[in-house]
């Protein structure tokens, strides 16, 4: 399905930057904790892909959610997750886990995510009052 339809209200996630640079980093925490170790498997390695799946999920349910203020509340859940995905890259490069330039392309794709979601989010605040 390529648009969620409710009412009125017609949202196709896959427009959003915000959707775009979120999947895109999704699928590099995936590669990038590949080679973490196996002890980290339950740890790290888990956490991070929970955060960054939990990123792009929130907005993918988010729009399909039949009013604004819906959208923000998982906008606002998935910021909170993109953060939480940029912590963890900084913890996983000071743990020697992810080489500097791995960890300079992930930190600004989390970077990049974060602020898009923020614009995103403070958008519809703006247009809601």
């Amino acid at each position: 399905m390529s648009a969620m339809v409710k009412g009125n209200l017609m949202r196709n996630y896959k427009n959003l930057k915000a959707f775009q640079l979120s999947d895109e980093l999704v699928l590099m925490i995936y590669k990038g904790t590949n080679n973490f170790p196996k002890e980290e498997l339950f740890g790290l390695t888990n956490q991070l892909r929970r955060a960054a799946i939990s990123t792009v999920s929130n907005i993918v349910e988010g729009a399909s959610r039949n009013s604004e203020v819906d959208f923000l509340r998982f906008l606002d859940i998935a910021y909170g997750s993109a953060c939480e995905v940029e912590y963890q890259v900084s913890l996983a490069f000071r743990l020697g886990y992810i080489k500097e330039t791995g960890y300079q392309v992930l930190q600004d794709k989390c970077s990049q995510t974060a602020k898009v979601l923020n614009g995103l989010i403070c958008s519809l605040r703006k247009r809601k009052t």
